[in-house]
């Protein structure tokens, strides 16, 4: 505790007097530009990996990422949607899963939290889709490769479930919302984004297109030899997106067929 107040101190000292104009505007209300979905997990913060600043992510966390479906459970993650999409006009989502998820490890062997953990237990049910498929159709794995498979699907899930909301499908049948699948690799601090188009995760700026690569991003990617630049009329393209999962290997996450993926992702493309 004795940190944490140490921590307020700091904070008051050396970023609120040097931040007034943002604070003064923040006093008058939030228009925050992203709803981000993700887990509890103390390993991952949501403003730090983006470097967004305050007033900027509208979010919800609980254990494992978890959204449950429309009319499942009156818990505060619906309306927090609701009120995100209707009331706060935000167009993009981000569900958010991480390597190494306790959740996720919970959820593989849930009928042993059922009398040490009986609240744990009922809120993993949620995700009862993903334990499931993963147990149907990736029994071949096992360890850390098994779980970095449940986390993926996880998120996939999660999606799923997110469009039973009305305001949801509503917002997404007219083109007015933006979901993204990212999963946050806590040794390397990097995240990955689901495409639609590879059936996998690849690094979220082989997405962009190339109005959207600013010169910071391009140098920065160069080095790292994650995409190419060919400058045609002041345009920059991308060739070849790396496909990657949690450890850099190939590891395509393949159960949706286009035309699911398609229906998952409606509107996924960034405007």
């Amino acid at each position: 505790m004795k940190k944490l107040i140490k921590g307020l101190r700091q904070f008051k000292a050396n970023y609120v007097s040097t931040h007034q104009e943002l604070f003064e505007q923040l006093s008058l209300g939030q228009k925050p530009r992203v709803l981000f979905i993700t887990c509890s997990d103390s390993r991952i913060d949501p403003n730090l990996i983006t470097q967004a600043n305050l007033g900027e992510l509208f979010v919800i966390r609980n254990a494992g990422n978890i959204i449950p479906p429309y009319g499942a459970t009156n818990g505060g993650e619906g309306a927090t949607i609701e009120y995100a999409v209707q009331a706060l006009d935000i167009r993009q989502i981000i569900v958010c899963g991480h390597s190494h998820c306790g959740a996720m490890k919970g959820l593989m062997k849930l009928n042993s939290l059922r009398e040490e953990m009986p609240l744990v237990h009922d809120w993993l049910k949620y995700a009862e889709a993903t334990r499931r498929l993963v147990k149907d159709h990736y029994s071949q794995y096992q360890g850390e490769e098994l779980l970095e498979i449940v986390t993926a699907e996880n998120v996939l899930t999660q999606i799923e479930n997110l469009r039973t909301y009305p305001v949801i499908r509503s917002k997404l049948y007219t083109g007015q919302l933006n979901i993204y699948a990212w999963i946050y690799n806590i040794e390397k601090g990097e995240v990955l984004a689901f495409d639609q188009e590879r059936h996998a995760y690849v690094l979220p700026q082989n997405q962009l297109k190339a109005s959207e690569i600013d010169e910071t991003l391009v140098t920065e990617e160069l080095s790292n030899g994650n995409i190419i630049k060919t400058i045609s009329e002041e345009e920059i393209t991308i060739q070849q997106p790396q496909e990657v999962m949690f450890d850099a290997q190939r590891f395509p996450i393949t159960r949706l067929s286009k035309e699911q993926a398609e229906r998952i992702y409606r509107g996924s493309a960034s405007n």
